[in-house]
């Protein structure tokens, strides 16, 4: 059964992003928000953002709201911010695969893969 997951990590503070927002996208012709997740105390969401008959080929957009989550967290921050809203479009290839989209962020810069 195919899967979807993700694991925030706030690099600037050295700890788990927690109060992150985060929407599941499809993408094509009429993008429309599939879900919305907010990570819990280790970064992540509670269970697969999308998971079984749901989780299906295309092409996708997972938004973080870092922005939201870099104000709460109290730090020293520009305004306007450098990074708010940041969108990583990934496709899905492997219907029975587990796909695990990390992302590390700080107020400056951020970093994805595909991880495991």
């Amino acid at each position: 059964m195919g899967r979807l997951t993700t694991h925030v990590l706030d690099t600037a503070l050295g700890r788990p992003a927690s109060g992150l927002k985060i929407e599941l996208w499809s993408q094509g012709e009429n993008p429309a928000r599939i879900s919305s997740h907010v990570t819990n105390t280790d970064g992540r969401v509670d269970g697969p953002i999308v998971e079984g008959e749901a989780f299906k080929t295309g092409e996708y957009e997972l938004r973080f709201h870092a922005g939201d989550y870099l104000k709460a967290t109290g730090q020293s921050l520009p305004d306007p911010l450098f990074l708010d809203i940041i969108p990583i479009r990934f496709g899905i290839a492997e219907p029975d695969g587990h796909y695990h989209v990390p992302l590390l962020v700080s107020p400056f810069g951020y970093s994805t893969y595909r991880g495991s």
